[in-house]
């Protein structure tokens, strides 16, 4: 099966991350070496620079850790020129590892190949990339697939209203995202993954969205 092009950087944490991707993405692959981007001025700069040219993507691990990564870049790094994509959070170990993470969740490394293409594809879809060449197609505009706004987010208690964070999270563990997203960050995530009327079905039965 032919690997994904996205025409810019992917950012993992670790080395594991790195190979897995590798299996189905053919582009630059960055590691922060977990933490250690905190301390590393040059990886820092490698990381700014590359975002300056095409933007950059970031795919941490679906734990605090990543969280903390993603928010660290988010501030080093202007808005439109970072993209950040989810993989589920899924319960489990990673082979090589004697012990489950602190939150028992596999990381980028113990994601199966297809969950991986389909997360670059609805990013491609999203970003109007051919994902077998890696280029913009008509303005390059970046688009939400789903077409779900702010308001839609306000109107489905997701935002702006008491039980709002709960009810994010109550989304976002039915949609295999982290824990603790933010209502931007949420709402990037879920255009790739429903349209308003897949949102509606979800906060109507599903999901105990806020009031």
């Amino acid at each position: 099966m032919d690997k994904i092009r996205l025409g810019m950087p992917v950012v993992v944490e670790g080395k594991y991350d790195a190979i897995r991707l590798a299996d189905v993405f053919d582009g630059c692959i960055i590691r922060t070496d977990g933490f250690g981007v905190f301390r590393s001025a040059e990886r820092l700069s490698l990381i700014r620079r590359l975002a300056g040219e095409r933007g950059i993507v970031v795919m941490t691990d679906p734990d605090g850790a990543g969280k903390v990564i993603r928010r660290y870049l988010s501030g080093a790094i202007p808005p439109e020129k970072i993209h950040h994509l989810y993989v589920p959070r899924v319960p489990g170990k990673e082979r090589r590892k004697a012990q489950p993470s602190k939150e028992g969740v596999l990381g980028v490394e113990g994601i199966d190949g297809e969950t991986l293409r389909g997360v670059l594809l609805r990013f491609a879809e999203a970003r109007g990339i051919d994902p077998a060449t890696g280029e913009q197609n008509g303005e390059g505009a970046v688009r939400p697939v789903g077409g779900i706004t702010k308001t839609d987010f306000y109107e489905f208690g997701l935002t702006g209203k008491p039980g709002s964070a709960a009810a994010r999270d109550a989304l976002g563990e039915k949609l295999g995202l982290p824990a603790g997203m933010t209502a931007p960050a949420l709402l990037a995530a879920v255009n790739l993954l429903l349209d308003r009327d897949g949102l509606a079905a979800l906060c109507g039965e599903e999901v105990p969205c806020g009031s």
